[in-house]
């Protein structure tokens, strides 16, 4: 990035750093909590038994140079000896964390940030390393300014945290209700000017024809009236696993009109006790492999492969708007209660992983990201999350406490990944 540039997107930022302070909690601090599903169960499954022993998968030596942990030892205390003058031996020497191998450069990153709040720490990364896809739930118009003015290559994205979706409403009425609610936010020339796109209601549950034929009545509309109005917008945002495969023709007129008014098509993917899991080979035992597809992470090429493409849809722009560890998938192999990456770490260990928490997930990330990038429609990904005010999240965070030094590794890995 020119340093003019970057200035200029430092100088909002700083003032941002400020008013963030001052502000925040009270601004966002219930943001994340709507439409929450309580499990994410998949659709459209082989059958197999909800506890099957995971083989470690390993990512290429080329491809996850993060140096191996060297376990600190503890500090012995020296039993008393019973003579009088005992030799005093010296303690012994923790050896040291090593430092991280830098990654090697490689093609352009699609790994983005999923935001909920102000984070020091992405000032930081953004000084040398440009995301290929940033979402945020905060929408201050000075907030989103900033951020697009320091990462001018990054598709930038927001949500409207709303209440959940009743597909048994009117849906032309309901996108009309929308709007009404955004179009004052989103018209605003600052955000106008930073935010490339909107999404409308998160993980929607359209599980019959009936709802996803309303969900794509209420998209279409949605993006016709935003479109007239300057604006574009991601349709879909599924959760992972979700829809019904089955279910995707009935939800053309949606892509139709993301098509034709330059928008995208945004999914969720999601998997655990790794990323790996239910996609390739990483199948329950006796389940055959997906090849290079999957049921949970890549399940979106199942999508384009069969369904998109037939449509001549098959480059609709895609963003995963959401993507990384989550528990919440059943039924799936590790401890049922864990929820974020950081919980499943001791399923890690037992499994064979090393003892490398951050690096054995930013394996996980490299993996995912070598797969988007053979795929052009694929235009980034957001890892769920960087920073949270809510609890029920701490364990997904990659920022604070608990994460180590995973946004560090991912910071540079972007360094020498830069966007196109």
């Amino acid at each position: 990035m020119k340093r003019r540039k970057f200035m200029k997107g430092a100088g909002y930022l700083s003032l941002l750093a400020f008013l963030q302070a001052c502000r925040l909690t009270d601004l966002i601090g219930n943001r994340e909590s709507s439409n929450v599903i309580t499990a994410r169960t998949p659709t459209a499954l082989p059958t197999f038994t909800p506890s099957p022993t995971l083989t470690p998968f390993t990512v290429p030596t080329d491809a996850s140079p993060t140096a191996t942990g060297t376990p600190t030892p503890e500090s012995v205390e020296p039993s008393p000896s019973a003579t009088t003058e005992p030799t005093t031996e010296a303690e012994p020497t923790a050896t040291p964390t090593p430092t991280p191998t830098p990654y090697p450069p490689g093609p352009p990153s699609k790994l983005g940030l999923f935001l909920t709040k102000f984070e020091g720490q992405v000032l930081e990364m953004l000084e040398t390393a440009q995301p290929a896809l940033i979402k945020t739930l905060e929408y201050d118009a000075n907030y989103v300014a900033g951020l697009k003015a320091a990462a001018p290559n990054s598709i930038l994205i927001a949500r409207m945290v709303l209440g959940d979706q009743n597909l048994d409403a009117d849906p032309l009425a309901l996108a009309q209700e929308y709007t009404e609610q955004l179009l004052p936010l989103a018209t605003d020339t600052k955000r106008m000017d930073a935010i490339d796109a909107w999404e409308a209601y998160n993980e929607p549950v359209a599980d019959t024809a009936d709802k996803m034929k309303r969900l794509a009545d209420f998209e279409a509309e949605r993006v016709r009236i935003m479109a007239e109005n300057g604006l574009r917008a991601v349709v879909g945002n599924f959760a992972t696993g979700h829809p019904p495969l089955e279910l995707w023709p009935d939800f053309k007129p949606a892509l139709d009109a993301a098509r034709q008014y330059n928008g995208f098509l945004g999914l969720h993917e999601y998997s655990a006790p790794v990323m790996q899991f239910m996609a390739g080979d990483n199948q329950p035992d006796g389940s055959p492999s997906a090849g290079d597809e999957g049921w949970l992470t890549l399940r979106y090429r199942k999508i384009y492969r069969q369904f998109l493409e037939p449509m001549g849809l098959g480059d609709l722009p895609l963003l995963i708007t959401e993507c990384g560890v989550d528990g919440l998938v059943q039924p799936r192999p590790g401890p049922p209660e864990a929820r974020g990456w950081q919980e499943f770490i001791p399923t890690w260990i037992e499994d064979g992983y090393r003892d490398d928490p951050p690096g054995v997930y930013m394996d996980q990330l490299i993996w995912y990201d070598q797969n988007l990038q053979q795929d052009d429609y694929v235009k980034g990904a957001a890892i769920f999350t960087v920073g949270t005010n809510d609890s029920r999240w701490n364990s997904y965070n990659i920022v604070g406490e608990g994460s180590g030094r995973m946004f560090d590794l991912l910071t540079q890995y972007l360094e020498v990944h830069p966007p196109a």
